[in-house]
Formats: C-alpha cells, sequence, structure tokens
C-alpha cells in the first residue's frame, strides 16, 4: 500500500527491475519506538510517582501498554532473519552469528547488574542468576527465576530458543504454497488468542509465565514474522499500508486496558503489530521513502538492543534515589528525561565499545549486509 493514501503497493515481484531490496531500513529505525515503548513501560511501573494525579492518568495511557515492544520484536526478529536468510547457509554458521550479536551485551550487563545488585546488598540467589546467564530462566515458571537480575533479558532466552529452532523452521514454513501463507499467518495470531484460554487452569504466577515468557507460546510470534517475510518476497502481502496500520496499531494500544488481562500483552497487540511490520518492509522491499530512515533514528535503532538491555537498572537506580514521599511533578520529569538520556548514553557506549567490535571478532568472515541491521532480541 502507499503510506499516504493506503492504496495496494505492488508486491515484490511488480518492481520494475524485479528485485527486492536488500536492505529494510524502516525496521532499524521502527524497533527504536518500541524499545522507547519497554522504557515507558517500566517507567510507569517504577515506585516513583507524583503529586500530579493528571499526569499520572497521562503516564498511564501512553505507556500503560508500553509492553507490546516485546511481541514486536519477537514478530520482527523472524522476519529479518528470514529475508537475510542465505541459501546453504548451515546451523553453526547461523547460531554464530546470532551468539556474536547477544552474547557480548548480554555478558556484560548480566555482570554489572550482578555488582550493582550485590553493592547494594541484594544479591541474586545463584539459581535465578545463572539461569539468566545462560538464558535458560524463560523456561523456568518461577517468577524469580524468569524476572530476576535484568529482567529485561528473559526476552533473549525466547531469542535463544527461537534460534535454535529457526534452521528447522525455515524449511518447513517454505514447503508451505504460497496461497496458503495468508492462512498459516492468520492461524498463528489465532494461536496468540488461544494459549490465554489454554491458561485458565493454571495458578495465577504460572498463567502469566505462560501466556507471555515461556518460549514455546512465544515462538508463535517469531514463526508469524518469517510467514509475513515469506509473503512479501513472494509478493503475495496485500494488506494495509503504513498509515492505515499505524493507525490499528495505536488504537489496539489506546483500547489495551480494556481487554482480558490474560489477552493484553500477546493477543489483542500481536496482529496489528503484525500489519505495521509488514507494511513498512513491503515498502521497503519496493524501495519507497521512509522517514524511519532518517540517520537520527537509524542510530537510535542500531543502539536499541543495548539500550533494551540497560535501560530498566538505570531506572531502578534512579527510583531508588527517588522512593519515599510522592515528587513534585517537575522533579518526576526531570528524572525521567535524566533516566532516558543515561540509558541512551549508556547503550551508545555499550553499542560502540562492546556490540560492534566483539560482533565483528566473533562473526568470523565478513558477509554481505544483511537485510536490516540484526535486530534486538526484545
Amino acid at each position: 500500500m502507499d503510506q499516504a493514501t493506503g492504496t495496494h503497493e505492488p508486491g515484490a515481484r511488480e518492481t520494475q527491475n524485479g528485485r527486492l531490496a536488500a536492505r529494510l531500513d524502516s525496521l532499524t529505525g521502527l524497533r527504536w519506538f518500541a524499545a522507547f515503548a519497554v522504557f515507558g513501560f517500566h517507567l510507569y511501573h517504577s515506585p516513583v510517582r507524583t503529586t500530579d494525579t493528571a499526569f499520572e492518568t497521562g503516564l498511564r495511557i501512553l505507556f500503560g501498554p508500553g509492553s507490546v515492544g516485546v511481541p514486536f520484536f519477537f514478530v520482527l526478529s523472524g522476519l529479518v532473519l528470514t529475508w537475510s536468510a542465505r541459501p546453504g547457509d548451515g546451523p553453526v554458521a547461523f547460531w554464530r552469528r546470532r551468539a556474536a550479536r547477544i552474547v557480548p551485551n548480554h555478558v556484560v550487563t548480566w555482570i554489572a547488574v550482578l555488582v550493582v545488585l550485590a553493592v547494594a546488598g541484594r544479591p541474586p540467589a545463584p539459581g535465578p542468576a545463572l539461569s539468566g546467564l545462560f538464558l535458560t530462566q524463560a523456561w523456568i515458571p518461577i517468577e524469580a527465576y524468569h524476572f530476576g537480575g535484568n529482567a529485561p533479558a528473559w526476552s533473549l532466552s525466547c531469542e535463544v530458543a527461537f534460534y535454535a529452532a529457526f534452521p528447522v523452521l525455515l524449511p518447513l514454513l517454505r514447503r508451505v504454497p504460497g496461497d496458503r501463507l495468508w492462512v498459516l499467518a492468520a492461524a498463528l495470531v489465532g494461536g496468540t488468542w488461544l494459549v490465554p484460554l489454554l491458561s485458565l487452569p493454571m495458578s495465577s504466577v504460572v498463567g502469566l509465565w505462560f501466556v507471555w515468557v515461556f518460549p514455546g507460546t512465544q515462538v508463535l510470534q517469531f514463526a508469524l514474522g518469517t510467514t509475513l517475510a515469506l509473503m512479501i518476497r513472494e509478493g503475495r502481502w496485500r494488506g494495509p499500508g503504513v498509515l492505515v496500520s499505524s493507525a490499528l496499531l495505536l488504537a489496539a494500544y489506546l483500547t489495551q486496558p480494556f481487554v482480558w488481562e490474560q489477552w493484553q500483552r500477546v493477543a489483542w497487540m500481536t496482529g496489528p503489530l503484525a500489519l505495521l511490520i509488514a507494511a513498512v518492509a513491503s515498502a521497503d522491499a519496493v524501495g519507497r521513502p521512509s522517514w524511519l530512515k532518517s540517520p537520527v533514528l537509524i542510530l537510535l535503532g542500531e543502539v536499541s538492543f543495548a539500550f533494551y538491555l540497560v535501560h530498566q537498572p538505570v531506572i531502578r537506580f534512579g527510583a531508588h534515589l527517588l522512593v519515599g514521599e510522592r515528587s513534585p511533578l517537575p522533579t518526576l520529569i526531570m528524572a525521567a528525561v535524566a533516566m532516558l538520556g543515561v540509558s541512551i548514553v549508556l547503550a551508545w557506549l555499550l553499542y560502540r565499545l562492546v556490540e560492534r567490535p566483539l560482533e565483528r571478532r566473533l562473526r568470523g568472515r565478513a558477509r554481505t549486509a544483511p537485510a536490516v541491521s540484526a535486530p534486538p532480541p526484545a
């Protein structure tokens, strides 16, 4: 679709030269907004409160549904890895590249959080700490494990499971006839609505884990992204354009608090997220211009993985300094801006000093540019 009018854009096979764009740079810019939404979500759920109730209400409306960034990254990961998959690429080479992408940042932030917690007199128990280090925490239905240490890293545990399955999953999905991919996509979205119903007999803690954390259910979003990439590659994507998809996602975002709790975070948001991601990707595939490709957004998108890993420890530290009486509104705003600024600076340093140099070294041989800079595990 055309981004401005909402009319259908040509499929990948309808482009003038018959070639797909090698890079999907708009997705790099878009992922910053997903990371920022998660930042806002954790800021809203921090202990810091203000005496201004109107501001509190506004913060809840803006960032209460901010966890939407996590399913965004899961869908994005499936799409991008499929888009950039190379013929004849073996599992070992693929796993090496993915390890080079996530391990350096993860280990550095894991150590940093562990040190800070130890200095604060609240060191995590050995079990949660080790499961966090080896990224197995999402498989354990105990909150002290999957949300222990650097809590956002639980999604890396899911990503590791996706990476393990990808060399098997992609060939299987490629066997689906092109004219049936939309059926598969619809079934995967439907699966996200079914999962909460399966959680009904479970306790509240285990039910939340099953719906929100368990890799065996989150893989539906990853497989959906893979399916969308195959549809776009074959010129079969016929969804709404960027403008309409953005409006649908905004409507879902604002109405999320009124939906049954177990449907809120994943089921309610996955469909609109998939529409927007596919719309942006298909627009890039046929070479349409986009403001999401601006240098500032590309840079913020590049550092968004590091930002995702450092932002919650920064918020927790800032909240620790402000805990007590409700803070005046100007104090809270300055604190929030400072937390955001510190998180961005730390993310940039982590990106420049750890992520980029170590990824290049660990990846080994140079490869051609990926479709979009590898998505941050959510």
